[in-house]
């Protein structure tokens, strides 16, 4: 049979192109994206943006320039607010960018950016805001383009980012006077006249919204005006005017001769409505419209406000006359759109989210702009997130939202044919962060804001900007590609149960009591007082829950089944004073009824669950791990389980994946020398007869350095490794002692710190008795996790191992969240091999979460699917040894959202990813139209009929001995018969 599709990559275009027409098509965009296919939706998008995409990097004259009294600048409402008594420090030097303008280019050349967007200090150029020009500030400006023009670079200037000189704050009050408009006119008209032959792409102004709203609304940002929503709303007014003014200045007197375009940078947050109704898609399009469309849409529709704010605003909102909404409509030659962390989301006041969620979907948003303004072209200005002040060089969190808002982009133009063209990461170097002063860092470039040189040193994010430049965005790469292939013959399919479900209650033969029928009168039976009968022997046929359960793994099609013994339960007192003699019957039963039905038992000693580790109370009382007796009761606890099972079990775990996480050193060491001596029993007594393996299973999840080209990060990564896998691995699969990384870190720890965390010495003896003590290296396998040393949130962060965990939101995630992450698998099983050698390798236990929405087991059938093509490339690719892969696990009775059956009702029901993986058992992996035949010893003798018969051997044994009884019975009658016959004649 052909093998299942892989769902690595999701079609080409999902749902078509957004549509063209009025204002309010963009309120479709919700229930679009409700409607997209998961997974495959959220998958990462391997392919690279159209030729001739712009990539570049930007920066705002306040946030760098610094310089303020240099060069005849003038004051800006910025410099006056940051020189507030209370204010924190301002842009005063920032990162002094006007001295260093060969520092900054340099750092662009560096980069392979094609364009570089910057702002013009209006107080540089004309420092009382009109008339005279300050000559140094146009040499300024000239010298930085000239840099530009020789290094190929495309400037993309905008005239206003928010520093208004202060003397027009003080003659008219700013933007609530009617005056601005032309007085920014006239500031546009030198710039024009000056630089505009050197200039394609302008931009009159950023983010009217936090100039109108936050600087004469709020007052919380420059000039600090406390007017209120009226005086915001005229303060808006009066910018859109200013705009229009510039743009038509622009198109009827410069455009001709400069071939240049204009248009103004708008910010936008995204939001998702609480709940899929229509009332709460109408608030959420009516948050974009006050926010976003309150610009927006005079510019690219009509000329006036969105309805939804007239109707709401009433006499507070200013009105355009129509000869004004002709003048103002169609002002803009592309959407030049921001979105990024602090203007987006920080500075969006929160009445104007009408009780709707915030969200960082940088795509969704793309796709409403394209559909409410007839698809214009789209200019991603400015984009990114931040990382705290204090994060040096290796800015992790940064790449990764760079990453996500890269991605979403790529998808909006593949997916959804949106007509975006470029992209502006904020910003090229770290700076002065408006209301947020030092405490954040947004810049590409590391700079010190304390040293005199002010240094631009290249952080993580730039090297990963580098890469996307070069290639262009994401391109398909080999190792992202599914194979084709097969498993090994003999390779073990299997399913998980942490302990499987119990129950010694007999179905038949309970009553030892004699009833009589009383056919003739009551028609009920009549118990016989004083009678018995003795009662038969019990059987394993008894047990109704054996045969449930051995019916749904047949049903699977799996060749193993991994379960986990109870040792609280089988010894109760935690030695051989007192033993379960029912329990262990009937786990005799369920292994020999496995066997039965060619299922190979993979039996644990003992697998630590919340309530006293799963260890016997006495035990568990007295120390548990930490207490050396518990090494020998498990000794002798693991000969019993050899002795009373061995005949049935042939794969034995001794611990099945002990919690690292929460292990004393002393419990681990203890934990160590237990396995290993249960090792050597088998080894020495049980072996040659049983013919059984036996070692232990250990959780191994792979860590990843989160700045791949960071060291530091990668000594994180390698040291995660050796205490979460290394600790109990190293002595058993190495050289039988602790790792040495481990050793080392915890000796300096000690030392800085004051901690006494001691790893115990081993003794030459017990080196040699725990090394070596395994038959195959088995792991449990769920997820990866991204490490870093720079500290940047405190919740995340480990203070004695020095490790900072971060997230790639690009990646998907499970209800829980854990991220799926199918390479971490490959990774993890090289790093066996490259550790420990050629040893046999078995991935024990793998899977993930669902919330019982059959969803969200499309994203388990994504899982298993390209967790084994993984495997499969570690087995082929690679030359892993690896003999066998374990879902996990096998229902949700017990181990709720993680299996393969839903369990609803005391009934249990396949879900798709059962069948899906029973698919993949049925093919061995994924073979393809070149994949070779295989025919394995085991099924060449098989076939469905020899399989129903070989299972129900002692049915058949009965229906022969009737059948020839039955033969008999009439050969017998016929021969007397005829016998009879002959003697009456």
């Amino acid at each position: 049979p052909s093998a299942p599709v892989l769902l690595l990559l999701p079609p080409l275009l999902l749902l078509g192109r957004p549509l063209l027409g009025a204002p309010g098509h963009g309120a479709g965009t919700w229930s679009r994206f409700a409607r997209l296919p998961y997974p495959q939706d959220q998958l990462f998008l391997h392919d690279t943006f159209p030729d001739g995409f712009l990539w570049g990097a930007g920066s705002a004259a306040y946030q760098t320039e610094g310089g303020w009294r240099q060069g005849g600048k003038g004051a800006s409402i910025w410099d006056t607010f940051a020189h507030r008594p209370s204010a924190p420090a301002g842009g005063d030097v920032a990162s002094d960018s006007y001295n260093n303008l060969f520092r900054d280019a340099e750092g662009l050349r560096r980069l392979g950016v094609s364009h570089y967007r910057f702002s013009l200090s209006w107080a540089r150029l004309l420092p009382n805001g009109t008339e005279p020009v300050n000559p140094a500030g146009l040499a300024h400006y000239g010298r930085l383009l000239g840099h530009l023009r020789e290094l190929g670079i495309e400037p993309v200037v905008t005239l206003y980012h928010w520093d208004l000189p202060q003397g027009l704050q003080d003659a008219f009050g700013g933007w609530a006077s009617p005056v601005l408009p032309q007085l920014f006119c006239d500031y546009a008209e030198l710039c024009f006249r000056h630089f505009g032959g050197q200039v394609r792409y302008w931009l009159t102004m950023d983010n009217p919204y936090v100039v109108a709203w936050h600087g004469y609304g709020t007052g919380q940002l420059p000039p600090g005006v406390r007017g209120g929503p009226r005086l915001g709303y005229r303060a808006a007014h009066h910018l859109l005017q200013a705009h229009a003014k510039v743009w038509h200045l622009y198109n009827d007197h410069f455009r001709p001769t400069q071939r240049g375009k204009v248009s103004i940078a708008l910010s936008s947050h995204w939001i998702k409505p609480q709940h899929m109704t229509e009332k709460n898609i109408k608030e959420c399009q009516k948050s974009l419209d006050f926010v976003l469309g309150w610009f927006a849409k005079p510019i690219f529709i009509d000329g006036d406000y969105p309805e939804s704010m007239r109707s709401n605003l009433s006499s507070l909102l200013p009105e355009f006359s129509e000869v004004e909404k002709k003048y103002v409509k169609g002002t803009a030659d592309f959407f030049a759109l921001s979105f990024g962390a602090t203007l987006s989301f920080q500075l969006l006041d929160s009445h104007m989210k009408f009780q709707q969620l915030e969200s960082i979907s940088l795509r969704q948003l793309l796709y409403w702009i394209s559909s409410e303004y007839n698809n214009p072209e789209i200019f991603i200005v400015e984009n990114s997130w931040f990382v705290s002040g204090s994060t040096k060089r290796d800015d992790a969190k940064y790449i990764y939202y760079l990453k996500k808002f890269m991605m979403e982009t790529l998808k909006a133009i593949r997916y959804d044919g949106v007509n975006v063209f470029g992209y502006t990461v904020w910003s090229l170097l770290d700076g002065f962060e408006w209301h947020r002063g030092y405490s954040i860092r947004r810049g590409l470039f590391y700079v010190d804001f304390q040293s005199h040189d002010k240094k631009l040193m290249p952080k993580s994010s730039v090297l990963f900007y580098q890469k996307l430049i070069e290639k262009n965005g994401f391109p398909p790469l080999p190792e992202n590609q599914p194979i084709e292939g097969i498993f090994p013959c003999g390779f073990a399919w299997g399913i998980v149960d942490n302990y499987i479900q119990v129950d010694t209650t007999p179905s038949q033969f309970l009553d030892s009591n004699v009833y009589v029928w009383d056919v003739h009168q009551t028609k009920k039976l009549i118990k016989l007082d004083g009678v018995f009968t003795s009662k038969r022997k019990r059987h394993c046929v008894d047990f109704a829950a054996i045969r449930l359960q051995i019916s749904l793994l047949q049903e699977m099609h799996v060749t193993h089944f991994h379960f986990s013994l109870k040792w609280s339960l089988i010894l109760p007192l935690g030695n051989l004073s007192l033993i379960n003699h029912t329990l262990v019957h009937y786990y005799q039963c369920f292994a020999t009824e496995l066997l039965r039905v060619n299922i190979t038992p993979v039996v644990a000693l003992w697998q630590p669950m919340a309530e006293n580790q799963e260890l016997p109370v006495s035990l568990a009382k007295y120390g548990a791990w930490e207490n050396v007796e518990t090494v020998q009761a498990f000794v002798e606890y693991a000969k019993f389980c050899f002795t009373s099972l061995g005949d049935h079990v042939k794969f034995w775990i001794t611990m099945n994946e002990p919690p690292v996480k929460n292990l004393t050193y002393t419990a681990g060491h203890n934990l160590l020398k237990a396995h290993a001596k249960a090792w050597h029993l088998y080894d020495k007594e049980f072996r040659r007869s049983q013919k059984g393996k036996i070692s232990i299973a250990l959780q191994a999840d792979w860590v990843e350095p989160a700045c791949p080209f960071s060291r530091n990060d990668q000594e994180v990564a390698d040291r995660i490794l050796e205490f979460d896998i290394g600790w109990l691995a190293e002595p058993i699969f190495g050289n039988g002692d602790y790792p040495q990384v481990m050793r080392s870190w915890l000796h300096r720890r000690n030392g800085v710190d004051l901690y006494n965390f001691h790893l115990p010495y081993f003794s030459e003896d017990e080196k040699k008795l725990i090394k070596g003590s395994f038959d195959f290296f088995a792991l449990s396998h769920y997820t990866t996790t991204l490490v870093g040393w720079e500290k940047e949130d405190a919740v995340k962060y480990d203070h004695y191992l020095e490790v900072q965990l971060i997230n790639d939101i690009t990646w998907l995630h499970s209800p829980n969240r854990a991220a799926v992450v199918p390479w971490g698998l490959r990774k993890l099983l090289k790093w066996v091999k490259s550790k420990y050698g050629d040893v046999p390798t078995y991935v024990l236990a793998n899977g993930i979460d669902d919330d019982q929405n059959m969803v969200h087991d499309k994203l388990r059938v994504y899982y298993i699917q390209n967790y084994i093509n993984e495997a499969l490339k570690a087995y082929t690719l690679d030359n892993v040894n690896l003999q066998g892969y374990f879902v996990y696990s096998f229902n949700d009775k017990t181990a709720p959202k993680y299996g393969l059956y839903s369990y609803v009702a005391n009934q249990y029901e396949p879900k798709p990813s059962m069948k899906h993986y029973r698919e993949t058992i049925d093919n061995n992996g994924f073979p393809g139209p070149e994949t070779p035949e295989v025919l394995c010893p085991e099924e060449s003798a098989s076939c469905p009929e020899c399989h129903f018969f070989r299972t129900r051997k002692s049915l058949l044994a009965f229906i022969s001995f009737i059948f020839v009884a039955f033969i008999v019975t009439i050969f017998l009658i016929i021969y007397y018969s005829k016998k009879i016959e002959r003697r009456y004649k």
